[in-house]
């Protein structure tokens, strides 16, 4: 009877590790209706557009303009990034429009997309073209030779490309939106940067250790809800833990069924 015991609480044990990483894998949830949600982009990397994740931006352009976005992204997490373009009048066009949204992290390399539609072409007469690119998942340390998406600010561009000179400068409308799901434990790594990859990070730490008493370079403003963590915890150490309990129990219900039920009553003791 003890064995069927451990069985059942192994099972406990597992169900209940097992429900908080599934709950952490869901998109993260995303307010509708946010008065604070910025209305324009910015027209380079300096002047990149901060936006939190679950938020959607909308910004006004002209067909040929580079149109920037920034936001934060922390280790663990798979950023999704959708973007909707709403196209001039097909009265206006002469010609189909082809779109892309590229992805680039705080050192400004730019990112693959795992996959999603990350170019599109707009016929003539088509009044939005949508498009996606979803990442690779945030890694807390990389080797410095490796192009791997590491903690800190993305960037977000959108432009359209091969435009005839009849197009540019035509009024366009823009939706940008970023979620991601938190991977956990699966990406976790045994290492994490001294600090997120962020605006103003490195002229900062310089200026703050020199002395000199100058202004500090302001960083950027933008960060996880729950804060930048990047540390060695992760929920593979639970898992780690549960796997050690199962493995004791394991050990213990083994012994019970094959310990016997020790020395028979026929045998006279001494023998």
């Amino acid at each position: 009877m003890l064995f069927p015991r451990v069985l059942t609480t192994a099972l406990l044990l597992l169900g209940v590790a097992a429900a908080p990483a599934v709950a952490d894998s869901s998109p993260t949830p995303s307010p509708s209706g946010d008065d604070s949600a910025p209305t324009r982009a910015g027209t380079s990397f300096r002047t990149a557009t901060e936006i939190e994740q679950g938020t959607q931006a909308t910004a006004s352009g002209s067909a040929g303009d580079y149109l920037y976005w920034s936001f934060p992204a922390d280790a663990g997490q798979r950023p999704t990034v959708k973007a909707t373009v709403k196209l001039p009048e097909a009265s206006t066009r002469k010609a189909a429009e082809t779109w892309q949204v590229d992805v680039y992290d705080g050192l400004r390399r730019r990112q693959a997309c795992q996959y999603g539609a990350q170019t599109r072409t707009a016929a003539q007469d088509t009044a939005t073209v949508q498009l996606s690119c979803t990442l690779r998942t945030v890694r807390a340390w990389s080797e410095t030779w490796a192009d791997d998406p590491l903690p800190g600010t993305y960037y977000v561009r959108l432009t359209a490309t091969g435009l005839p000179a009849s197009e540019l400068g035509l009024p366009v409308g823009a939706e940008v939106r970023v979620d991601s799901k938190d991977i956990g434990g699966s990406a976790a790594v045994d290492g994490s940067l001294g600090k997120p990859l962020v605006p103003g990070i490195a002229t900062s730490a310089e200026e703050s250790g020199s002395g000199s008493g100058s202004k500090k370079t302001a960083l950027s403003s933008i960060e996880p809800d729950d804060g930048w963590t990047s540390g060695w915890w992760s929920d593979r150490w639970v898992w780690t833990a549960i796997g050690g309990v199962l493995a004791a129990l394991a050990g213990i219900g083994g012994y019970a069924l094959t310990r016997g039920s020790g020395r028979p009553s026929r045998v006279p003791p001494g023998v």
